[in-house]
């Protein structure tokens, strides 16, 4: 038979990472030495404490279904951590756990956001928000994240993006992938907007606890705005917990209820031994001097790339403010973004990205993470470096 695939389908995109991922790891199957900058990943191990709390859960027979929404414990935990982050008072009905921050994105989507509906996304942004916002049957709207504003939006210009169908704001802060960070004064000004014309702010604090310079700001944490804020944080990034697939989303309750219901129909719920380690993430010291170490080390590297980049002729690097990622400018190259991230794979031996992997306004630059060691770095900008030198402008 042929299979006849729903037009929904069409709509779903995919993340540049995996798919640049796969074909780095064919190149090493035969024998090539790759360097990996392409994944979002950090390199260090999830801190031993927690997987000890972990172990212990198992072993204390925690390997059954959960409650859909999250054990009661751990969703408390969460609303303490929120409660003491933001100075918002939370409950545990506010919050939901799900098997990855993906899920708690495309449930907001499917509960709050209907075909036709307006999604403004930051350009270039992750790029499952536009994904999703599509597959949804809605309609995702740039945001423009430029290099002349520090990657950072522009509040009037959003503004004139807001239309009669405007339904949510996605923001990301520290974001992937320019390591942008939002002000105080942007998240004050964004609430103003989303106040004003009565929208739902989806904020992506995945990497709020990587932020090197400057304090974190949450739209959560502003008057009015917990009753209109999905705020999405995770094991992921901080923690070095990638594999370990918990997604945290605080929301009003009512919001939450929906979520348990869209949970309940496709993965019931999160691993209860996964859950019962968040505890241990969020509350132990161990855990806190593990997050803070991890961070310098990503500070050091930080610098060492920038710096390393900046020397090369026709590119420039803005210095990011947080996350593990740097986003450099190679206009100056001559070379095409797409081109030259695989010209570096498959001739020098580095896994970059290309900007527009995350949207139109990334053309012209390329992604690298920053998760690898320091020396690996310094391999793989001196590969990027003799790789551009010896092609010249006119391979591209």
């Amino acid at each position: 038979m042929t299979l006849r695939f729903a037009d929904r389908m069409a709509r779903l995109g995919t993340e540049g990472a995996f798919e640049v991922l796969a074909q780095a790891r064919v190149l090493e199957a035969q024998g090539r030495e790759i360097i990996h900058l392409e994944i979002g990943e950090p390199d260090f191990d999830t801190p031993p404490n927690i997987v000890d709390a972990a172990v212990k859960a198992m072993r204390d027979g925690h390997t059954h279904y959960t409650p859909a929404s999250g054990i009661m414990e751990v969703r408390q935990a969460v609303a303490r951590s929120v409660t003491e982050n933001t100075g918002v008072e939370t409950s545990p009905l506010n919050v939901v756990l799900t098997p990855g921050s993906k899920n708690i994105i495309h449930f907001a989507l499917l509960s709050l956001v209907s075909p036709g509906d307006e999604v403004l996304v930051p350009d270039p942004g992750y790029p499952n928000y536009a994904s999703l916002t599509n597959f949804t049957g809605a309609v995702p709207v740039s945001v423009p994240m430029r290099e002349s504003r520090d990657f950072r939006l522009d509040v009037e210009e959003l503004r004139t993006l807001v239309t009669d169908r405007t339904r949510m704001i996605i923001l990301n802060t520290p974001a992937n992938p320019t390591g942008g960070c939002l002000t105080a004064s942007d998240i004050l000004a964004i609430a103003g907007i989303a106040i004003e014309r009565d929208l739902v702010v989806l904020s992506d604090e995945l990497y709020w606890r990587l932020i090197y310079e400057g304090e974190h700001v949450s739209p959560y944490s502003i008057p009015g705005m917990a009753e209109r804020t999905v705020l999405i944080d995770g094991l992921s990034k901080a923690w070095a917990m990638c594999g370990w697939r918990l997604g945290m989303g605080v929301m009003p309750v009512e919001l939450a209820k929906s979520m348990g219901t869209l949970m309940i129909n496709t993965s019931s719920c999160t691993a209860s031994f996964t859950q019962l380690a968040t505890v241990e993430a969020l509350e132990s010291p161990l855990s806190d001097a593990a997050v803070d170490a991890m961070r310098e080390e990503f500070r050091t590297r930080r610098d060492l790339v920038v710096e390393r980049l900046n020397r090369i002729p026709g590119v420039r690097c803005h210095r990011p403010a947080g996350a593990f990622y740097v986003f450099p400018n190679i206009t100056g190259t001559g070379w095409n973004e797409r081109a030259l991230a695989h010209s570096l794979l498959h001739e020098a031996g580095v896994a970059v990205l290309p900007g527009t992997a995350f949207g139109a306004h990334g053309a012209g630059f390329l992604r690298l993470s920053y998760a690898n060691s320091v020396p690996n770095l310094e391999r793989a900008l001196e590969r990027i470096a003799v790789h551009l030198a010896a092609a010249g402008p006119a391979a591209s």
